[in-house]
């Protein structure tokens, strides 16, 4: 007696490559995981230079905590620490902290672009950071 095999399920149908100059989607997440972040609105209050990073500024962010907070974020061919000074821009607060060349960085803010950070070295990649179109304070949340 035999058994009857198994059928293979069918592969899955692969992601379309991007078109040249769009950015390559990301796997689908539930709500749940989704609803785990935890966006904030937070003003630079100061900008310098990373010592140890030519790509990175040192950002100090009031978040509304109290307690200032600092950000390294890879936007100094982007952005003169003028144009940053005084945002108010969309942080991910509950990041991990993490050491970026010696220094702590408590969140990353959001930047949307319109080229990936791996692709050929002479794409004109564009990098905009999030802001609010109107003011609200400092640890307002984002949904």
């Amino acid at each position: 007696m035999t058994t009857p095999a198994t059928p293979t399920p069918a592969p899955a149908s692969p992601t379309p490559a991007p078109a040249p100059g769009q950015v390559g989607s990301k796997p689908v997440i539930s709500f749940e995981d989704f609803a785990k972040l935890d966006l904030r609105v937070a003003k630079v209050t100061k900008v310098e230079p990373h010592p140890n990073a030519d790509k990175l500024y040192k950002l100090q962010l009031d978040d509304g905590s109290g307690t200032p907070r600092q950000i390294c974020a890879g936007i100094r061919a982007n952005y003169q620490p003028e144009e940053l000074l005084g945002q108010r821009i969309v942080i991910v607060a509950n990041l991990a902290p993490r050491m970026l060349r010696g220094e702590e960085s408590r969140g990353m803010l959001l930047a949307a672009s319109n080229v990936p950070k791996d692709a050929a070295a002479d794409a004109q990649r564009q990098v905009v950071i999030l802001t609010t179109l109107t003011d609200i304070g400092p640890g307002a949340i984002v949904s």
